[in-house]
């Protein structure tokens, strides 16, 4: 069995064709373990580290950083036992090894030869290189080989024609002006056309008085000109590539917005006491150590609302509706690599302490780049929480497959009527997009109408829906 070992790139889940090499983690030379950690590759989902298949030494890194990769391509190879000593050659790469030329033969490469072999061969085995040789030049003492071609004949430059001085007074708008580079800089800098000028210097040329009488309105035999200011194509622009996670999540956007018809609904939801209900949570001993966010209670409201009402939780699927009974509960997050969506599993089933650990484990994974193909594919229900950026709201794209997204936005004090009195209240606002083709205006507003209900009282609500 060989002792050398080719790892390609894997599939990392749901058919994906290609991966982005951000980061090699191990180096040629480098003796590695079982399971070791060796690439960051970013895929269309999620950046992900690829263990080692083998234990051994790397002998071959075959595509540095930032290079795009196909599945199934070879990405780094390892020498199994690597104590063994070295390489030896295999019978097939021997019999590729090409022989030297004999003397007087027309070595392979060379213009009139065959063609090289294209066999490969190990590093250290390969055909001699042959020396380099040049083309004879004019003067060289030694003779040329016979079968050497004549050296070309380049004619001689022929001598530079001086332009004529400009005639006195004559504009220079029909062609290039004539002046040196750092007052073509100054010009640009001050926004000056150096074609409406007539040059005081010598054959015409524009000189730095020219520029600045120009800039302050005329003199210097200076023709007036609106100042011009052009911008070379490139010059303070950039370009970002769109690959990976963006160039997913483009696609699923345009996707999603022009095939699922969206309707969006508001609501304003006073907030207070659900504010209250997050104070006491904090106060509990066993929620001490909890993140607890007003996400949370939204996101419960989600959930409970979903029960109530299950045709939201469902997908289109051409000639009939999938209604789930499960709900994978998308939580959309911005990383440094583009916005996700991953999703807790089954999160309906999950009591409120649950729902809080998996949410924190879900941001917290999603920041640090490491969210599995996985955890972002299966989603049925979406939040996306604007308000932690401090936008009130928004009109939220579905998720591709998806039939509702509820956007969260910042809560706010603000004055409200309050059991007949004027009082500041926390209040937000919430904004539900959802497919019409499935759900449509009625059920849209009562489901939003319930998240909404929850949490302006979420214990009498509790109470009542359990």
């Amino acid at each position: 069995m060989s002792r050398m070992k080719t790892f390609n790139l894997p599939d990392l889940g749901e058919g994906l064709v290609e991966g982005e090499i951000i980061k090699w983690l191990v180096e040629v030379g480098q003796e590695i373990e079982l399971n070791q950690p060796i690439v960051e590759v970013e895929t269309a989902k999620a950046a992900v580290e690829i263990p080692a298949k083998w234990a051994g030494k790397v002998v071959e890194i075959h595509h540095p950083e930032g290079t795009t990769v196909e599945v199934g391509s070879p990405i780094i190879s390892i020498d199994t036992d690597p104590t063994a000593g070295d390489l030896e050659p295999s019978a097939a790469s021997l019999a590729a090894v090409d022989v030297a030329p004999t003397e007087g033969a027309v070595e392979p490469g060379l213009i009139g030869s065959p063609a090289p072999k294209a066999n490969a061969v190990l590093v250290g085995y390969g055909p001699k290189t042959p020396s380099a040789k040049r083309r004879p030049r004019k003067g060289d003492t030694a003779p040329a080989p016979a079968a050497a071609a004549p050296a070309p004949v380049v004619p001689a430059p022929a001598a530079p024609v001086e332009p004529p001085a400009p005639a006195p007074g004559a504009g220079r708008t029909d062609q290039v002006a004539l002046a040196k580079p750092p007052v073509r800089k100054l010009a640009k800098d001050l926004g000056v056309d150096l074609r409406g000028l007539v040059g005081s210097g010598p054959l015409g040329s524009i000189t730095r008085d020219d520029v600045l009488a120009a800039q302050n309105g005329g003199g210097g035999g200076a023709v007036a000109a609106a100042p011009v200011v052009a911008i070379p194509a490139g010059e303070r622009e950039q370009r970002i590539p769109v690959k990976g996670v963006r160039k997913l999540t483009a696609e699923n956007m345009v996707a999603s917005a022009f095939t699922a018809p969206h309707v969006t609904v508001f609501l304003t939801v006073d907030m207070t006491r659900t504010m209250q209900v997050i104070d006491r949570l904090r106060a509990l001993p066993d929620w001490r150590d909890v993140r607890i966010s007003p996400l949370l209670l939204v996101a419960k409201a989600i959930l409970l609302a979903a029960k109530r009402h299950p045709m939201v939780n469902s997908t289109w699927a051409g000639d009939e509706i999938i209604v789930k009974d499960y709900v994978n509960l998308g939580i959309a997050a911005a990383t440094e690599r583009g916005l996700i969506v991953p999703n807790i599993k089954d999160a309906g089933r999950l009591s409120l302490r649950e729902l809080a650990d998996a949410m924190t484990a879900l941001v917290q994974t999603a920041k640090s780049g490491k969210t599995p193909p996985a955890d972002m594919s299966g989603g049925t229900l979406t939040i996306t929480n604007v308000g932690v950026f401090g936008v009130d709201a928004g009109t939220p794209i579905l998720p591709p497959g998806e039939s509702a997204i509820v956007a969260f936005g910042a809560v706010r004090e603000t004055p409200w009527v309050h059991e007949g009195q004027i009082q500041i209240r926390q209040v937000t606002q919430l904004a539900m997009s959802f497919d019409h083709r499935i759900i449509d205006g009625e059920l849209g507003a009562k489901y939003l109408r319930d998240v909404g209900a929850f949490l302006s009282d979420p214990e009498a609500t509790l109470l009542a829906w359990t």
